[in-house]
């Protein structure tokens, strides 16, 4: 890769890839809604071009940049956060905002397209790993929309002569994570000394940090199959509870208060990603264990940025 486009560019992930990329020397066009006043979260590079422009607006997008690029990372999204799942209309605009991302990815003579998929693709299972060729059944309007987003980029890219590639995120956090997130609502309590509380917490999860899933989507632009869904975690998963003890160690909080609310109708209570293609394609192995990403994530919430 040598110029990409990232929409999305100043989400947890964006700013993860972004700076993943400048370390390898790539040219990048960052879109940015003006309105959004999040450009600061991106690094201070003469690499970086900022790129005024909204979902909406993605038509427009391959005439604000000039010259062609090679890779597009689309992932930008609209109608996140603890309400996603309230509007399925609302959830649903985003398959156009997908493919109208496919269309000026190929009018910027991009070869490759890459995506942002879900696990909520998956809907709730109960296996030990979620694997790319697990079977999909989305359980809510976010995860049913990712899923057709994915098959019908797959689809567009075919007929425009470019490649798509679908990575599914897992559980990631750090800098930037929306703060209603357990582990973002979490620490930010713990660490102002006020009371948490959470299920029994025995799920068994998976967690990556943002600068290691980054690094993943880095690496499937340079070196992912065509075609391919890649699962995006750790690989490895262990009680819930656990993590949470972790955190509350690192803070210096009392006890968490695990135990304290019942688990929420239809709780997930395996989630694990099976990154076995994504190794064996890319050579992506996490670098940051669990307490290493949420010491960083501590020092960036104390920082207050």
């Amino acid at each position: 890769m040598k110029r990409i486009v990232v929409t999305g560019a100043t989400s947890m992930i964006g700013v993860a890839l972004i700076e993943e990329c400048l370390r390898h020397d790539i040219e990048i066009y960052a879109v940015v809604r003006s309105s959004s006043g999040k450009a600061g979260r991106l690094p201070l590079s003469e690499k970086i071009h900022l790129t005024d422009c909204s979902l909406e607006d993605l038509p427009d997008l391959p005439g604000r940049i000039p010259g062609g690029c090679d890779t597009f990372y689309h992932i930008a999204w609209g109608n996140t956060g603890e309400a996603r799942n309230k509007s399925t209309e609302l959830q649903s605009r985003n398959i156009f905002y997908t493919l109208q991302a496919v269309r000026a990815a190929a009018e910027l003579g991009c070869r490759r397209f890459i995506g942002a998929g879900s696990q909520a693709e998956y809907g709730p299972m109960d296996v030990e790993k979620i694997s790319p060729d697990s079977p999909v059944n989305p359980s809510t309007p976010y995860g049913a929309s990712k899923l057709a987003a994915g098959h019908l980029a797959g689809m567009l890219c075919r007929e425009l002569g470019m490649e798509c590639i679908w990575p599914r995120i897992f559980s990631v956090y750090g800098k930037y994570e929306k703060e209603t997130t357990m582990v973002a609502s979490g620490l930010r309590k713990m660490l102002a000394g006020e009371p948490t509380e959470f299920t029994p917490a025995m799920q068994r999860w998976d967690y990556l940090y943002s600068r290691d899933a980054g690094r993943a989507f880095y690496l499937i632009g340079e070196k992912g199959k065509g075609g391919s869904v890649y699962c995006v975690g750790s690989g490895q998963a262990r009680p819930l509870k656990e993590y949470i003890e972790e955190m509350a160690a690192l803070t210096g909080a009392g006890k968490p208060g695990i135990g304290a609310k019942p688990y929420p109708p239809g709780a997930v209570m395996n989630l694990c990603a099976d990154i076995g293609t994504l190794t064996g394609d890319t050579g992506f192995i996490p670098e940051y264990t669990f307490e290493q990403g949420i010491r960083e994530t501590i020092e960036w919430i104390k920082a207050g940025e």
